[in-house]
């Protein structure tokens, strides 16, 4: 059972806000035991970035951002500079797996946390730095967030509305993507350094760039132009590839039509009435790209005249693939995100109710009980105390 599939391995979490928590959450969840380490008083920026908050008994007050990637960790502050502290968690290190850090580069050098000193206190650990720019070049030390990222990477050139259009402009994505791809990647690299110690009893440091996975994760965009040498432009919600695939107004709302093949084009056009896939321009994706203007208007005129519900019961029937538009709200009450219990729900003793989306690595029906994300913990714990799940 893949909820259990990391137990027995420890984990030093020495990261705050979303890249290295969502590795470290992802862990957690994997069931390898999670030890964050925060700043005395402040803890996590993360627990401050609200509203909405969620109030504990003892009145302190825990931003839902911090909830989002935080379960299924104990919480332990330490301040690196107190000597006491400091000694305390290298013996949690001595005794790790892993450590996950996402300081600016060379800053746990300056308190002996650097990979070539805990190397040497413990040869098998597998140490995560997650950075802005990774650990060498000419940008090194700079900081950074998802947002800038965003737009360095190459992502906000491609997003949001064409020129010429009202509301044209660069977009960044509703959510941090390049830190949750990161996490991602960093989730993998961990997994696998994990698997190689298992056949070569080394760790190892691994060297994980929101830059880097900015620019990896332009995907078959960053193709198109080593390909073709043109660099791809802000297209709404036109699909760079494929057409018709973005938003069409209904009469009462809107759907997301998206036409994979010639094939569904024509079964789409028969469901129309229409005879474009018999027009040369129109008989191919490539015409269809090529020509999606002419293309567009005609589509817009015909989906108007249908309701939302009609037209998706007829694009079912002919296996063509669409969908809406949801709000959250009508997200956690669809039928199949029911029915795949990606909403969670899990009694903290502190911060009572609480609602969770369930992990997707782990199969609907056979997670783990949910852990929730901790309080801000205690001082650094005696010696004799070391790190268990947090017990809800």
């Amino acid at each position: 059972m893949l909820a259990h599939a990391l137990q027995g391995v420890r984990v030093v979490d020495l990261s705050r806000i979303l890249a290295g928590p969502w590795c470290t959450q992802n862990l957690a969840d994997l069931g390898a035991q999670v030890l964050k380490v925060e700043r005395p008083v402040q803890g996590d920026d993360t627990r401050a970035w609200g509203p909405p908050f969620v109030t504990a008994a003892s009145g302190e007050k825990v931003a839902a951002y911090f909830l989002s990637c935080n379960r299924g960790k104990q919480s332990v502050t330490a301040d690196f500079a107190d000597s006491t502290d400091r000694d305390w968690l290298l013996r949690q290190i001595r005794d790790a797996d892993v450590l996950v850090e996402n300081y600016k580069v060379g800053t746990l050098a300056k308190y002996g946390l650097d990979y070539a000193a805990l190397a040497a206190l413990n040869p098998g650990l597998i140490y995560l730095s997650v950075t802005g720019f990774g650990q060498s070049g000419p940008f090194a030390h700079r900081p950074g967030y998802d947002y800038i990222f965003q737009g360095m990477g190459g992502l906000m050139s491609y997003t949001g509305i064409e020129d010429g259009e009202p509301g044209a402009g660069p977009l960044r994505a509703g959510v941090a993507v390049v830190d949750l791809m990161t996490g991602m990647y960093a989730t993998s690299a961990v997994l696998a350094a994990l698997v190689q110690r298992g056949r070569t009893g080394h760790g190892q440091h691994l060297d994980i760039a929101l830059l880097d996975v900015a620019v990896a994760m332009n995907a078959n965009q960053a193709s198109n132009y080593l390909v073709s040498g043109d660099c791809p432009v802000r297209s709404g919600n036109t699909h760079p590839n494929l057409a018709p695939y973005e938003v069409f107004a209904c009469a009462d709302g809107y759907i997301i039509l998206a036409i994979g093949n010639d094939h569904q084009f024509a079964a789409f056009c028969g469901l129309m009435g229409a005879d474009w896939h018999q027009q040369p321009e129109f008989a191919t994706n490539a015409g269809r790209l090529t020509h999606l203007k002419r293309l567009r208007p005609l589509l817009r005129e015909e989906l108007a005249r249908w309701q939302v519900a009609a037209l998706g019961q007829a694009l079912d029937a002919n296996g063509i693939s669409w969908g809406n538009i949801n709000d959250l709200e009508q997200v956690f009450e669809h039928p199949q995100v029911q029915h795949r219990q990606m909403l969670q729900t899990v009694e903290h003793p502190q911060l009572g109710r609480l609602r969770l989306v369930r992990n997707p690595m782990l199969p609907a029906g056979q997670a783990a009980p949910v852990t929730p994300p901790p309080v801000l913990g205690p001082a650094a714990l005696p010696e004799a105390a070391h790190y268990t799940q947090q017990e809800t």
